[in-house]
């Protein structure tokens, strides 16, 4: 069993940053060999990909609307995945989760997923 927690969530204006983290619960061996995404759900919209990692965070997928301001990255000693967001926009708003899917590459469908963090909320004010 993989239990995914994230957090670095919270309130922030138009243009500024937040760093998201995701910690899991699986060993150390055991998260590096997975790859590990972050997904976005406003309210009223669906789920909807962000950017995920393979792996060994040699591969990296981003969703064009935060392509160029987000960055994934994980640390594999730490168990950790983290997502930095710059130059946040109101329509980034939304709760955020991370999922784990037990294959080395990532992938952009939810549905490929196995594991899947509480989710944390980022709120851009305009």
């Amino acid at each position: 069993q993989v239990q995914l927690v994230e957090s670095g969530g919270g309130l922030v204006q138009a243009g500024g940053s937040l760093r998201l983290s995701c910690a899991a619960s699986a060993s150390g061996r055991t998260f590096r060999s997975y790859a590990m995404g972050w997904f976005r759900q406003a309210p009223g919209k669906e789920r909807e990909f962000v950017a995920a990692i393979n792996c060994s965070g040699s591969s990296i997928y981003y969703a064009d609307s935060v392509k160029g301001r987000f960055t994934i990255s994980r640390e594999n000693a730490e168990n950790t995945v983290y997502v930095q967001m710059n130059s946040l926009k109101p329509e980034d708003t939304a709760l955020y989760y991370c999922a784990l899917r037990e294959w080395g590459t990532g992938s952009y469908y939810a549905l490929e997923y196995d594991y899947w963090g509480q989710g944390t909320q980022v709120t851009v004010s305009s």
